[in-house]
């Protein structure tokens, strides 16, 4: 039987008659001059199908370090707008929640004895007790999910909290008012890791050629923080627009149904300073004309397609924090460790003088939003003109983010001290201060006040978390670290609820004092890192790979059968004789290396065979 002719004529060599080229081209058809073909078998492949000859290694480089720096901008930038997206539905749909449910005839209309007030009383209950027990599995959470899916985890239990306000009853808020407490800490310390981490792989995508001149090695110390100035910057401009994106359907839907001031405030005795509790005096009845169920539904709707958008820009748009075999060692160090070393960084000085900034960070946020909005803004001006107070208050925040920039030339303690003492300002002047209920010709003060609140508290929080990311720039620690301070920001958040029918005088005498403490111990820690005195850090374990794959190859092969097993543990028993048979010149794994998946697929046993 005759041999078929190859398919594919081989490069080079002559065609069995000799009638062709080494193309395969018929020598009749022939080849035109110039073309450089070569003759012969001995002609080298690499003329016929070599590399492409304008390539530049260097150029091919530098753009695909610059398509990833991109990606690092629009990881941020996602990351960001999925957050403002989320908090400001979440603080949008509870305001309008508790106005409708505060007037007694939407109540007695909509729902008669059902007991709204006793709902909302325990749905508040339980988005701010539940956070307390955050710091017992935020950890354990963010490992085992990881830090990208923890962040589309928690958007979508806040968007589960929208969606049961289509049918309020008890048993569909409350739960999902203790799932949404349960996700508050895990979300924030994700947020705040991930934006850590994604100034690090800036860093390292900006000096890649560092890394080519030699061993890898780690970067210097603080060499990410620019960037993490940076990021953190955009991150919290587009966080605190979520105040600002929160009135959008009190100005467009409520205020619409709302009573004006002079019906609303006219039992109201005393503003500000004299004031007690939350409101003290306020009409029972805010609604003119009751809103209809349509409506209602159809608000409720746009929240809910804007808090999917939230969850659809987290899961599309951000990209991982850590790289799989980054994740599987941080999850590799044992659930027992991880679930301690929050606790134990406890011995760190530094986070033990940060704790007072901590709480007054919780204290902060929450006063600008009841305390001033409600306890100097509403009482003086009406529910009407609580939106636009807090609008002012976002916009003002928003902008003097950026003013975190200025750590790029200062000491990195100046922004978060001028934070500090300009909310110490404005809290002696409105410890003194008491508005006059229903008289319009002070409402440019609180404006003003609100704006400048907004300039400190975003130079509290892009310089507490500006200070821990460069403080603690291992990748290991980041999650505890930020674990830790949003877990006091809870807790203070907490006390606030628990303390919300003391006097006004009480509330800011207490945010005075712990204001004072938080930058004396802020100063206390940093004049110790002058004088040198190292901080005690917890030991983090060497992870422990048991995973069973193709990733780790050092100790566990997925694939061995019993006797390589076997095999594999004498050679271990010997593993001080083969080091000294090892030559200089041999392989360095050494004559008794375990086999990898691809030499068993061929039938072989490595250097053993």
């Amino acid at each position: 039987m005759e041999a078929k002719p190859p398919l594919y004529p081989v490069a080079g060599a002559a065609g069995p008659e000799g009638d062709e080229n080494s193309l395969g081209v018929p020598d009749g058809l022939g080849v035109p001059d110039g073309l450089g073909v070569p003759d012969g078998p001995e002609a080298p492949l690499d003329e016929l199908v070599g590399a492409y000859p304008n390539y530049n290694e260097e150029e091919e480089e530098r753009r695909y370090y610059r398509r990833r720096r991109l990606g690092v901008l629009k990881n941020v930038l996602a990351a960001s707008a999925g957050g403002t997206l989320t908090y400001g539905v979440y603080l949008g749909l509870l305001q309008m929640q508790l106005i409708l449910h505060y007037d007694e005839t939407y109540r007695e209309v909509k729902y008669g004895n059902m007991g709204l007030p006793d709902i909302d009383s325990k749905m508040l209950m339980g988005i701010n007790v539940t956070p307390i027990a955050a710091l017992l599995y935020t950890p354990v959470l963010i490992r085992f999910f990881g830090t990208k899916w923890m962040m589309f985890l928690a958007v979508g239990i806040y968007a589960l909290f929208v969606s049961t306000n289509y049918w309020e009853r008890y048993y569909t808020l409350v739960p999902s008012a203790v799932a949404l407490g349960m996700a508050i800490v895990p979300l924030w310390a994700s947020m705040g890791n991930y934006i850590t981490r994604m100034a690090q792989k800036y860093y390292e995508y900006s000096h890649y050629k560092e890394d080519e001149q030699g061993p890898p090695q780690r970067p210097p110390r603080g060499s990410h923080a620019p960037y993490l100035l940076v990021f953190q910057a955009i991150f919290y401009s587009f966080f605190h627009l979520s105040f600002a994106c929160a009135q959008l359907p009190m100005i467009y839907f409520l205020n619409y149904y709302l009573y004006d001031l002079n019906h609303t405030l006219w039992n109201v005795k005393s503003c500000g300073t004299n004031s007690h509790g939350i409101l003290n005096g306020f009409n029972k009845t805010v609604l003119r004309t009751l809103p209809r169920s349509k409506n209602l539904i159809v608000v409720e709707t746009v929240l809910m397609g804007v808090a999917f958008l939230a969850m659809l820009l987290v899961l599309g748009l951000c990209g991982a924090a850590y790289r799989p075999t980054e994740e599987i060692d941080l999850r590799s160090v044992g659930w027992g460790n991880i679930f301690q070393l929050p606790f134990k960084h406890v011995r760190d000085f530094r986070l033990r003088h940060l704790v007072p900034f901590f709480i007054y960070s919780g204290f902060e946020v929450l006063f600008a939003c009841t305390g001033l909005a409600l306890g100097y803004g509403v009482c003086s001006m009406g529910l009407e003109r609580l939106a636009y107070l807090l609008i002012a208050y976002s916009l003002g925040a928003s902008a003097a983010s950026f003013l975190g920039l200025l750590g790029l030339w200062l000491p990195r303690s100046v922004p978060l001290v001028a934070g500090a003492v300009l909310h110490l300002l404005l809290t002696l002047s409105l410890f003194f201060w008491a508005p006059v209920p229903r008289v319009q010709k002070q409402n440019w003060i609180l404006y003003v006040a609100a704006v400048l609140w907004g300039v400190g508290s975003a130079l509290n929080k892009t310089g507490l978390s500006t200070l821990l990311g460069i403080m603690y720039e291992d990748k290991e620690r980041q999650d505890f670290i930020f674990t830790i301070y949003h877990w006091w920001q809870a807790v203070a958040i907490f006390a606030v609820y628990l303390g919300s029918s003391l006097p006004m005088k009480a509330k800011l005498g207490v945010l005075l004092v712990t204001l004072v403490v938080a930058v004396a111990s802020y100063l206390w820690m940093e004049q110790k890192l002058r004088r040198g005195v190292l901080p005690r850090q917890p030991r983090i374990p060497r992870p422990q790979h048991k995973v069973r794959g193709y990733r780790y190859l050092e100790e566990d092969n997925s694939d061995e059968s019993d006797a390589e097993g076997e095999r594999g543990g004498d050679c271990g028993q010997g593993q001080g004789a083969c080091a000294e048979e090892e030559e200089p010149q041999g392989d360095p794994a050494g004559p008794c290396r375990r086999p990898c998946p691809y030499e068993q697929a061929l039938g072989g046993d490595g250097l053993e065979q």
